[in-house]
Formats: structure tokens, sequence, C-alpha cells
């Protein structure tokens, strides 16, 4: 079972991530609801995959990104970012981090499902 960490400190967006991922087999989502909660549940949880919004309180996804890029043990793993932030800017900028995807919300599911696919199967 492949393992997914979603960061995201919207109930109600994160229920919909969830949802999406959940309706595949044989994928188990983690949830955070912060970056910082994310940061303390890496050490903890091998994932395969993590999805994060930019846009939250204490560590937004940047800094997340930023984290997981430079530490050894994370860098490998494919990172996505899902936020309200569209601009050519702001995903220039998360790709520029180490994101290796960018959707804009409101997203399409099988579109996510399709990118959980194409990076770990």
């Amino acid at each position: 079972m492949k393992k997914i960490l979603v960061t995201e400190d919207s109930p109600t967006m994160r229920s919909l991530l969830v949802a999406a991922i959940e309706a595949m087999d044989g994928y188990r989502v983690i949830e955070a609801s912060s970056g910082f909660d994310a940061l303390r549940l890496l050490p903890r949880e091998h994932v395969d995959l993590i999805i994060t919004d930019i846009n939250m309180p204490d560590i937004n996804g940047l800094e997340l990104i930023s984290y997981v890029r430079d530490n050894p043990n994370y860098r490998a793993i494919p990172l996505f970012i899902i936020s309200t932030e569209g601009s050519d800017r702001d995903r220039e900028r998360g790709l520029s981090l180490g994101a290796d995807e960018y959707l804009v919300k409101p997203f399409q599911p099988e579109r996510l499902q399709q990118l959980i696919r194409d990076y770990i199967g």
C-alpha cells in the first residue's frame, strides 16, 4: 500500500483530497493540518508522496518543500502543490523550490489521480 501525506489546513479541502485519493485502490492517506504537523510526521512515517498547500499557519508549503528537498532522507519523495495561488509567478516559485507538480484549486480529482499513478504507480 502506497502512503501519501496530505498537508492542508482547511478541513474541507483535506477531506476532498483524501476522498479523491482513497477512491483509488492501493493508497492510504496520512493527514497533516499544517506544515509543522507534516514535519513531525515525516520521521515517523514512510511516505511515497507529499501533497501540500502553500498558505498554511506556522510553516507554509514553500518552507515545507525547502525542508524536504534539503533533507537527504526525504529529497527523493515526489511532492505536489495544490493551492489557490495560481499565478505564473507562484507556480514558478513552487516548482523552482522542488515541487514536482503544481495544481490550482479547484482541481480535477481525475487529474490528481492520474498524476499520483504517474509518479508512484
